[in-house]
């Protein structure tokens, strides 16, 4: 069948399908590559992917662009999984008979309800979905396709499981659809150069944080990978086809859980003079940190998640805070730039508790960093725990602008009180004359950078000043000119 992938439009500026870690607007725009979607579209022939959000497409855009396709694939979060119904209603309508299937953690673990919920849906794919939307769109029936789930017989039938794929290399490169359906100077990250480009060199993560939704829902606990040489050619070959990129970000949830593999293809990288970053624990030796530098490698993405090692345990995230003090000396010393991430709202929190973690991220003086608030999110560990001890407030995950809301609140920390505790947590880290003048260096050197973190400084300071506008929805039909000139 002719296959569309769409990351379905919704909230302007919402990054909360294909590939998103953060399903929400950000305090600044940011769009992460659609990696998830891009891989099964590399293949099956004559298929095209649309990312509606980074192109800033609405919903009649979309429609228009979906005319001839028989089959239509839709990445869908937990979030954004209403409003992405309402996509697949307004395609089915347009559209009888193409099929439409999501895809992604929430359909993952919830494939009944999500059928039920959305009778519009042919068929949901489980778990990694690769294989499975290929013999879909081959024309194979449903009863025969592991990893599906979909409408029979007045009900929903649910398929056996799909295996993890171990053969990581006989997937086909996502570049050349990058190449072919996306506009690259689209996607923003705040702490990546522009233009940049992520992909995955593996899947899956060995740790266990209890939070942490790919691993426990799509990926698995073991790290999956592709040889270090094929991650080395596609490279050199994607510098090739994108010589306007600054910088490669490898989006695997930790690159580094290999470390050996990772030198080498570091050293390959080095060869070949590409900049690279990649996510990574706060706990890389020297002397690995040091080849990787040697190598091209340029800023370290890094969880740290809390400044109580109390919490830490909580979400057994295998980290001390010494040791993640002496990594992050480590990398200052060696000119490896970290941007931390830290959430508010995990089982131990207290308001105690976020002042140590301001104090902790003070102290360590990473060159950026990125405060969230705890998402339960189903299938994760966090979400058994919250839901059991009444934590969470599924309906809260997203705000009526699509900006995060704290959907974890406890008797002694309110709502209020965490999304209060985020703003204070910026205001206090950024408000440092270190991090200022760094800003201000960085803009000084680079015109394009000046301009960027100017836009980037206004968007942050209106989000700390509660001034952010409800964004225009993507997915509304535009009213008729008469009512439009009437309103």
């Amino acid at each position: 069948m002719r296959t569309l992938f769409l990351n379905p439009p919704s909230y302007a500026g919402f990054d909360g399908g294909a590939g998103a870690r953060y399903q929400a607007r950000r305090e600044i725009k940011s769009f992460w590559f659609p990696t998830w979607l891009a891989q099964p579209a590399a293949l099956i022939p004559n298929s095209k992917l649309i990312d509606a959000p980074a192109d800033d497409l609405n919903l009649q855009e979309v429609i228009q662009r979906a005319k001839g396709f028989e089959l239509c694939v839709m990445h869908t979060s937990t979030p954004s999984f209403d409003n992405d119904v309402k996509v697949a209603q307004a395609l089915k309508k347009a559209y009888p008979d193409m099929k439409i299937g999501f895809v992604g953690a929430h359909v993952a673990v919830l494939p009944e309800e999500s059928l039920n919920a959305a009778p519009v849906l042919d068929f949901v794919a489980r778990e990694e979905f690769d294989y499975t939307l290929l013999e879909v769109a081959q024309g194979k029936a449903y009863q025969d396709i592991a990893g599906l789930s979909y409408h029979a017989d007045g009900g929903v039938a649910h398929n056996p499981d799909r295996q993890l794929i171990g053969e990581m290399d006989a997937l086909p490169s996502v570049i050349d659809v990058y190449k072919r359906d996306l506009t690259i100077e689209n996607y923003y990250i705040g702490y990546l150069q522009h233009p940049y480009l992520s992909l995955y060199t593996g899947r899956g993560c060995p740790a266990r944080c209890t939070f942490c939704l790919w691993p426990q829902t799509v990926g698995g606990h073991v790290y999956r990978t592709r040889s270090a040489q094929s991650v080395i050619d596609e490279l050199v070959r994607a510098k090739a086809l994108f010589p306007q990129v600054k910088e490669f970000f490898f989006d695997d949830d930790t690159f580094t859980a290999d470390l050996n593999r990772a030198a080498e293809i570091a050293r390959g990288l080095g060869k070949a003079g590409i900049t690279w970053s990649c996510n990574s624990r706060a706990n890389v030796p020297y002397e690995y940190l040091k080849t990787f530098k040697e190598n091209g490698l340029r800023l370290l993405l890094v969880g740290y998640e809390s400044g109580n090692q109390q919490i830490l345990n909580n979400i057994k995230k295998g980290i001390r805070l010494d040791i993640a003090k002496e990594f992050t000396k480590n990398c200052r010393a060696l000119g490896i730039i970290i941007h931390g991430t830290f959430i508010l709202g995990l089982p131990g929190e207290t308001k105690e508790t976020i002042e140590e973690s301001i104090k902790y991220a003070c102290q360590l003086d990473v060159e950026t960093m990125q405060v969230s608030l705890a998402a339960a999110y189903p299938g994760t560990e966090l979400y058994r725990q919250a839901v059991a001890n009444k934590w969470f407030d599924e309906s809260s995950l997203v705000r009526n602008d699509g900006t995060q809301a704290a959907a974890i609140r406890y008797d002694h920390l309110s709502a209020q009180d965490l999304e209060a505790g985020v703003k204070r947590f910026y205001s206090k880290f950024y408000a440092r004359p270190r991090p200022i003048l760094r800003m201000l260096k960085a803009m000084a050197k680079d015109p394009a950078e000046r301009r960027r973190r100017l836009r980037e400084g206004k968007e942050f300071l209106n989000y700390l000043r509660g001034r952010t506008d409800k964004p225009e929805s993507r997915i509304e039909e535009p009213a008729p000119e008469k009512e439009k000139v009437a309103a």
